[in-house]
C-alpha cells in the first residue's frame, strides 16, 4: 500500500520505517527540512535500537522516503497517518496546533483527489477529538464527507521508547476506531500476520483506549512504589512481595475487577485497606494513591444517589443489595448505604434480595439484620413482583441472574437505574441508565 505519514518524531519515524519494512511505500512527512534531509539520506531522525538499520534499508530498497511537501505526498499515496506532537499546555490540556494544522494541509490536498483516500490519526488524542477537530477540518478544506468521500479512522500506537521496534512487531493488541467498514478493513491490512487481538470499534472507544492504558500503567508505577515504601518502612522485601502478587494472574494481573459500576464493599476490602492506610500513617509513610481508594469508593456511591435523586420519583425499588451476587453478606454493602440515605431522606422503598431474605431466617447475618439494620428489615419483600408493582424507580444492586429477566415485566414509564450493566435489561428496556455506561 502507498503511505503517507505526518510527523516524523518518534511515532512517526518508527511507523515508517516498521510500515516500511513489511513491503509498504511509504513517504514521510515533516516541515523541518533536517528531518527530511536524514530520512532521505537513509539515517534515522531519532535515537532508537534498530531504527537506523531499518531506516537505511528502507531507503536504499526504494520504499521510503520524505518530504516537505504535503500536497505532493497526498496526491502518491492511498492512506494517511497524522503523527504529529499533541503537547501538554500548561493547565493539562492539549496542544492542537500541529494537529489542525496538517488536517488543514490533509484536507486541502484531498479536495483535489478523485480516488478514495483514508486519513489515521496515530497521534494521542483526547475522547471527542475526532469529530470535534479532525473531521470537521478535514470536510471543510476538502469540501468532502468523511465516511463518503474519503475515510477516517484513529489507530493509536502502543510504543515504548527504547523497545519500540520489538512493540510494533509484537502488539499486545491493535486498536482500529473507524467511522466506515471499508476505511478499517484498509488499515487492518496493514498489520496482517502481526500477533495479538485485532479490535475494530468506534473512533470514540478508540480515543479512550490509550488514556485507559496509560492512566493504569501510572496507577501500577504508583501502587507499586506505595507498597514498597510501606514495606520498607515495615523492614519487609517489597520486591519479593510484589514477586507473589503479580504471580496472582487469576484476580491481580486479569480482567478480574476491571468492569466498570458500582462501589466495592464486603467484609474485605474496605476494611483491609483502612487498615493499611491506617498503619501507613502510623509509620510516617504518605500513600496518597492508596489513601484515595475509600473517598473514592465512596463518590461512587454519591453517584448511585445522586442518579436516583435526580428523577425526582419517590417510589423506589431496589433489586439486590447485598454487596456482590451470591452471598448474603451486608457488611459494609455499598446498597446499604444508598438504602439509608434514601430512607433519611423519606422515599418510599421497596427492597428484594433471594439471598439475603434466606439470610434473615436462618444466616450468618440475621443477627446483623435484626440488631443493625432492622429498618431496612421492614421494607424487605419476598417477590420481584412486589418491588415492581411498588416502585417508579427500579435499581438493579447486583447481577443476580434472576434479574435479567425483569425486562419483560417492566412498564414503559419505570425507570431502570443499573449498577451493574444486565444487558438484557439494557438492550430490551428504553426508559434505561447506566451509573457508568
Amino acid at each position: 500500500m502507498k503511505i503517507s505519514i505526518f510527523g516524523l518524531g518518534y511515532v512517526g519515524s518508527v511507523s515508517a520505517a516498521c510500515l516500511a519494512d513489511r513491503g509498504h511505500s511509504v513517504i514521510g512527512v515533516d516541515p523541518n527540512p533536517t528531518k527530511v534531509d536524514l530520512m532521505n539520506a537513509g539515517k534515522a531522525p531519532i535515537v532508537e535500537p534498530e531504527l537506523g538499520e531499518l531506516t537505511a534499508h528502507a531507503v536504499a530498497k526504494n520504499l521510503m522516503s520524505a518530504t516537505t511537501d504535503a500536497a505532493q505526498a497526498i496526491a502518491r499515496s492511498d492512506l494517511t497517518f497524522i503523527c504529529v506532537g499533541t503537547p501538554s499546555q500548561r493547565n493539562g490540556s492539549l496542544n492542537f496546533v500541529h494537529l489542525e494544522k496538517v488536517c488543514d494541509e490533509i484536507g486541502s490536498a484531498l479536495a483535489k483527489k478523485n480516488t478514495f483516500h483514508v486519513v489515521v490519526v496515530r497521534s494521542t488524542i483526547l475522547p471527542g477529538t475526532m469529530k470535534s477537530i479532525v473531521i470537521p477540518r478535514l470536510e471543510k478544506h476538502s469540501g468532502k464527507k468523511a465516511g463518503k468521500d474519503f475515510g477516517v479512522c484513529n489507530n493509536p500506537e502502543f510504543l515504548r521508547e527504547g523497545t519500540a521496534i520489538y512493540d510494533f512487531r509484537n502488539p499486545p493488541k491493535t486498536v482500529i476506531g473507524e467511522t466506515d467498514p471499508h476505511s478499517g478493513d484498509l488499515v487492518q491490512e496493514l498489520y496482517v500476520g502481526l500477533p495479538g487481538p485485532m479490535i475494530r470499534c468506534g473512533i470514540e472507544v478508540g480515543e479512550m483506549v490509550k488514556y485507559a492504558d496509560n492512566a493504569w500503567h501510572a496507577v501500577k508505577v504508583a501502587f507499586a512504589n506505595e507498597i514498597g515504601k510501606f514495606c520498607k518502612a515495615a523492614q519487609i522485601d517489597s520486591h519479593k512481595v510484589m514477586e507473589i502478587f503479580c504471580q496472582d494472574t487469576k484476580l491481580n494481573l486479569s480482567p478480574y475487577y476491571m468492569r466498570p459500576g458500582f462501589a466495592f464493599g464486603g467484609s474485605c476490602l474496605p476494611k483491609d485497606v483502612r487498615a493499611l492506610t491506617y498503619k501507613a500513617q502510623a509509620m510516617d509513610v504518605s500513600t496518597p494513591l492508596l489513601s484515595s481508594l475509600l473517598p473514592s469508593n465512596r463518590d461512587q456511591i454519591e453517584l448511585g444517589i445522586e442518579m436516583i435523586m435526580r428523577t425526582g420519583k419517590r417510589s423506589i425499588g431496589i433489586l439486590g443489595f447485598s454487596f456482590k451476587a451470591g452471598t448474603d453478606d451486608l457488611r459494609e454493602s455499598p446498597l446499604v448505604d444508598v438504602i439509608e440515605r434514601l430512607i433519611g431522606k423519606g422515599y418510599d422503598l421497596r427492597l428484594y434480595d433471594s439471598n439475603v431474605n434466606l439470610a434473615r431466617l436462618t444466616g450468618a447475618n440475621r443477627e446483623y439484620i435484626y440488631k443493625i439494620i432492622p429498618h431496612i428489615e421492614r421494607l424487605m419483600v419476598d417477590r420481584i413482583e412486589d418491588v415492581l408493582a411498588h416502585a417508579e424507580i427500579i435499581v438493579i444492586g447486583n447481577n443476580a441472574p434472576e434479574f435479567a429477566a425483569v425486562a419483560a415485566r417492566l412498564k414503559p414509564e419505570q425507570r431502570v437505574i443499573d449498577l451493574v450493566r444486565i444487558k438484557k435489561i439494557e438492550q430490551e428496556h428504553r426508559n434505561y441508565d447506566g451509573i457508568c455506561w
